[in-house]
């Protein structure tokens, strides 16, 4: 995305897409092959609340989450100079959107077969049974592919780079992430600035 300027400890790379996709994997692995910080933003959220995403959620609703989730996410893009991952509903929000702008932002697909396949034994709360809008009679595994589904066009119309995560190591991904971005692993400075 382009437009507006972004700040001067603006991430290396933002890392979005849907649950299950490898966002905190791939993001840490990127972290490390670039010698930069990482930052997953649904962590920060619960370092700040005191509490998981899952009792946000239950507690206050999935509206309260979405307007702590950007206050926090708009904190980090402007102040962390590393790697972050957004939460896999982030970018639905408008206001993640537009303090993504001008940001390098990375979507990490993934198959609905796989990303269920990696989420299914967690407790990830729009997975959960309940009060979810529209979903009441629904499977989790069903749940997750309409959310997938309505989701995508968001995550590609957002993203500057796409790149699918299914089947594919992290440390893999974080280098053609990094080939793409245009990013030089740390440790080929490092080996630039040593003698010959």
């Amino acid at each position: 995305m382009t437009g507006a300027p972004v700040p001067e400890h603006a991430p290396v790379a933002v890392l979005i897409g849907f649950m299950g996709a490898g966002k905190s994997t791939v993001g840490l692995a990127l972290a490390d092959l670039l010698g930069v910080g990482f930052c997953d933003t649904d962590h920060e959220i619960v370092a700040r609340a005191g509490r998981s995403v899952a009792e946000i959620f239950a507690d206050e609703g999935e509206q309260h989450f979405r307007e702590v989730e950007a206050q926090v996410v708009t904190d980090v893009l402007a102040t962390h100079p590393g790697v972050v991952a957004l939460g896999g509903g982030a970018v639905m929000t408008p206001a993640v959107r537009a303090a993504l702008a001008g940001h390098r932002v990375v979507h990490l697909s993934v198959t609905p077969e796989a990303g269920f396949a990696r989420v299914r034994s967690s407790q990830r709360p729009l997975l959960r049974p309940g009060p979810v809008a529209g979903s009441a009679g629904i499977s989790p595994e069903d749940r997750y592919r309409a959310l997938l589904t309505e989701r995508a066009a968001t995550y590609r119309q957002v993203a500057d780079i796409t790149t699918d995560t299914t089947g594919r190591a992290p440390a893999a991904l974080a280098d053609e992430i990094a080939r793409a971005l245009g990013v030089r692993p740390a440790s080929t400075l490092r080996d630039e600035g040593s003698p010959p």
